[in-house]
C-alpha cells in the first residue's frame, strides 16, 4: 500500500513538473547531521520541521540548538507524511534522494562536496541563498575569514600527522590538509588524499604533534584490523604532543573547522613557549 502510495505522488507530481528550490519555505526538513548544522545555525525554530535523529549526539556541532526539535528518519515515508516545503541534505536518504523528492514534488537543497576552505565558503553562500538568509551566511563566511586571520603565522612549521581510531590519515588535497596549514603545521602524511596511517615510516620517524580526531567517541571500538592496533602507531599519541580534536569539530565540513584549527595552532603555540 506504502508503495502504491508513493508511486502515485511520484506520477502525479511528474507529469505536473518539479518546482525549484522556495527560500521562503516554512516547514523545512534536515535528513542527516551535516544538513543538521546549517539548518541549526540559520534558521529560527519556526522555520525547522524536523532534523535527523543524529542532531543532537556528540557528533553534531549544532546539538545543543537541536534539543526539543522534532526528528524524522530519512526515509522516504516519513519525511512525505510531514508534508515538507523543502529538504536539506547532504548524503541522508541514499544517493537517490534528491531525484525522488525532486520527483514528488519537493524542492531539495543539496549541499556539495567541500574538499576545501574555498568550497566551504562557497557551500555557506549556496545553503543560505537557498534558505533565503544571504546575510547571515555572509556573517559566518566573515567570522571564519576573521578568525583564520587572526592565527598567527609561522614559518618554522613542525611537523603534525592526523590520526582516527580506524587508522586512517589526510594528506594533501584534502580539507584537513588545509586545516594542518592554516594552524601553522606541516603535514606528516606524505601521499596525497586519504589513507593509512604510515606504520613503516613512523617506525623510524616521528611527528612533532599529533592530531587526534574521534578518539574521545562514546562508541570508538578499535576494529582488528585497524592501524592504530600497532604499538607503533599506538605510541605516537603516548610520547608525542598530542590535541584531541573534538568528532563534531571535523565530523562534516563547515565553519566550525575553525575549532580544531584554534585548538591545534595553540598546542604550537603553547609548545613554542615552553
Amino acid at each position: 500500500m506504502k508503495h502504491s502510495f508513493i508511486a502515485a505522488i511520484l506520477l502525479i507530481n511528474f507529469v505536473s513538473g518539479v518546482t525549484l528550490a522556495d527560500s521562503n519555505a516554512k516547514r523545512i526538513v534536515s535528513l542527516d547531521f551535516c544538513a543538521d548544522q546549517y539548518l541549526l545555525k540559520m534558521l529560527p525554530r519556526s522555520r525547522i520541521l524536523a532534523v535527523s535523529p543524529n542532531a543532537n549526539k556528540h557528533f553534531s556541532y549544532m546539538r545543543d540548538s537541536a534539543i526539543n526539535i522534532s526528528t524524522v528518519r530519512p526515509i522516504a515515508e516519513d519525511v512525505l507524511a510531514l508534508k515538507p516545503d523543502l529538504i536539506i541534505r547532504s548524503y541522508g536518504g541514499g544517493p537517490h534522494a534528491s531525484r525522488f523528492f525532486k520527483l514528488a514534488g519537493i524542492p531539495v537543497l543539496q549541499i556539495p562536496f567541500t574538499n576545501s576552505f574555498e568550497d566551504v565558503r562557497n557551500t555557506i553562500r549556496h545553503i543560505a541563498d537557498g534558505l533565503g538568509v544571504e546575510q547571515k551566511g555572509e556573517k559566518i563566511i566573515s567570522i571564519m575569514n576573521s578568525r583564520l586571520k587572526n592565527i598567527r603565522k609561522s614559518d618554522s612549521k613542525k611537523m603534525a600527522l592526523y590520526m582516527t581510531p580506524t587508522g586512517v590519515t589526510s594528506g594533501a588535497g584534502t580539507l584537513i590538509h588545509e586545516m594542518l596549514q592554516a594552524a601553522n603545521l606541516k603535514n606528516f602524511q606524505r601521499h596525497p588524499g586519504w589513507g593509512l596511517i604510515p606504520l613503516e615510516r613512523l617506525a623510524y620517524e616521528q611527528p612533532a604533534v599529533i592530531a587526534a580526531a574521534f578518539f574521545t567517541a562514546e562508541e570508538n571500538y578499535l576494529s582488528m584490523w585497524s592501524p592504530m592496533r600497532h604499538p607503533v602507531a599506538r605510541k605516537q599519541m603516548t610520547k608525542q604532543p598530542t590535541v584531541m580534536l573534538q568528532g563534531a569539530w571535523t565530523a562534516c565540513a563547515g565553519w566550525y573547522l575553525l575549532d580544531a584549527i584554534e585548538a591545534l595552532a595553540e598546542s604550537v603555540a603553547m609548545e613554542k613557549a615552553k
